[in-house]
């Protein structure tokens, strides 16, 4: 089994997805034998946002490529290759300003690659990587699960769409609300969160 875990926060050790999805990889882990981890830190080593430069090798001939050019088509079949790879994904995506971390989009702007994970066809786009597993480990400092809250959630509804349009339909979500809303109610939502980390089908 092969697990692509990939963590977005910029908070370091006070990140609670961070503590989240690697709660959620350890029993992956823990319950299956052999699995192959690929593990990137995107805010540690964040992916450069799409530029025009890096996008113009689908309009230029590679021999006039240039050398930033080389090294960002690289990386983006890197990045493509371990995404349909992976049997499981276990994302970390904190809420940040009611969508996701920059440095996490700009993961999906390079796995999210016409003919390699989508296509379009006369009826439609259609997604060329099912049969994954992804659990999105998601943390808001407010509450965004009521009907009210629900209305600012550019989070876990993008996430759940983006990862459907390329084909991926098994999707769970981990959720840690009120995280900036008083340490009792962070403790309780992180507890509660690992008690639903173990109750996932993994």
């Amino acid at each position: 089994m092969k697990l692509l875990h990939l963590d977005s926060s910029i908070l370091a050790d006070n990140s609670v997805t961070r503590e989240l999805s690697a709660v959620v990889a350890d029993t992956l882990r823990q319950r299956h034998a052999n699995v192959e981890t690929s593990y990137r830190d995107l805010a540690a080593s964040p992916i450069a946002h799409l530029s025009g430069e890096i996008v113009g090798t689908r309009f230029a001939p590679e021999a006039d490529w240039t050398p930033l050019q080389r090294s960002e088509a690289a990386l983006s079949d890197q990045l493509i290759e371990e995404f349909i790879a992976a049997d499981v994904l276990v994302i970390g995506a904190p809420m940040y300003n009611f969508s996701i971390p920059t440095q996490l989009k700009s993961w999906i702007d390079r796995v999210a690659a016409a003919g390699r994970t989508f296509k379009y066809t006369e009826t439609g786009p259609v997604g060329l990587v099912p049969n994954k597993k992804v659990v999105v480990v998601s943390a808001r400092g407010g509450v965004h699960s009521g009907e009210q809250g629900s209305l600012m959630d550019f989070q876990e509804d993008y996430l759940v769409k983006v990862l459907g349009f390329l084909g991926v339909s098994d999707v769970e979500i981990i959720r840690a609300e009120a995280i900036g809303m008083g340490p009792d109610k962070r403790a309780t939502s992180i507890h509660l969160a690992k008690e639903a980390v173990a109750k996932l089908a993994l």
